[in-house]
């Protein structure tokens, strides 16, 4: 008996060729800005010419293109409109939405996303844990640039321009940092990519930051973890922080960073 899931064979083709077709694109990618044909059929696993009849094609319709000069061939203008609009779609709400429950619920205290707002960092979202709730951790709240941890990630990776202002207005603050020392803070958080406080926006509260990327390593927000003292340890080394840093790297990996 003949099986009735089978797929007439022009159509079984038409996947197939679909298939060889993304296979290549990817590759392309994975080789980019250009390559040649000979390591391109190598890095896909398929013979030089087949690789080049699909190349014939792709060329045609836009998605890739080859150099007149190198003879290589790089992504055509098709495949980086399709790239774009794929990446207008991610939301970091969205993204960011289910690492942050799986975050909560390994360490079991408050994560919070924040963007950048007209006002500062913004905090947009918020996955409480089972324990007393904290006027920082509010959707809707404004956090300090200079006097939380969250603030201090943005004051780190936003472009300058962005942050001057608010930066400016919170230095003449007396409990604004000296010069020297947010220099310094900046430095170290550029290089660790995860700021810790103790009880610096609310005592007995202490935080973890990090950044999340975009494509073209734009800063897209900022995650925190937020606990009580003493239960909640916030060591740059220490697990909570190293967890904090990789689920920072999927989300920003999500958004086309590359991390």
């Amino acid at each position: 008996m003949a099986d009735s899931n089978a797929q007439p064979a022009p159509r079984r083709q038409k996947v197939q060729a679909a298939e060889v077709g993304t296979d290549i694109l990817t590759a392309l990618a994975e080789l980019a800005p250009a390559t040649s044909l000979s390591r391109l059929a190598e890095h896909v696993g398929m013979p030089a010419s087949k690789v080049h009849r699909y190349l014939q094609a792709l060329m045609a319709s836009g998605f890739a293109e080859q150099d007149p000069l190198t003879n290589h061939y790089g992504l055509g203008r098709a495949a980086l409109f399709v790239g774009l609009a794929a990446l207008g779609r991610l939301d970091v709400v969205k993204l960011a939405t289910p690492h942050l429950v799986q975050l909560r619920d390994e360490l079991n205290e408050t994560c919070f996303l924040a963007v950048w707002g007209n006002r500062g960092p913004a905090v947009v979202h918020v996955e409480q844990a089972v324990r007393a709730v904290t006027l920082i951790t509010q959707v809707g709240s404004v956090l300090p640039l200079l006097g939380s941890s969250t603030g201090l990630v943005f004051n780190a990776f936003m472009p300058n321009a962005e942050t001057a202002e608010l930066r400016d207005a919170e230095m003449k603050l007396p409990s604004a940092p000296s010069s020297e020392a947010l220099l310094a803070t900046m430095n170290e958080l550029r290089r660790t990519h995860v700021q810790h406080v103790h009880g610096l926006l609310m005592a007995g509260v202490n935080a973890l930051s990090a950044p999340l990327f975009s494509h073209g390593q734009r800063l897209a927000g900022v995650i925190t973890v937020v606990g009580a003292e003493p239960g909640f340890v916030v060591e740059p080394g220490g697990h909570e922080a190293q967890r904090l840093l990789q689920v920072a790297g999927e989300i920003s990996a999500r958004m086309g960073a590359d991390v």
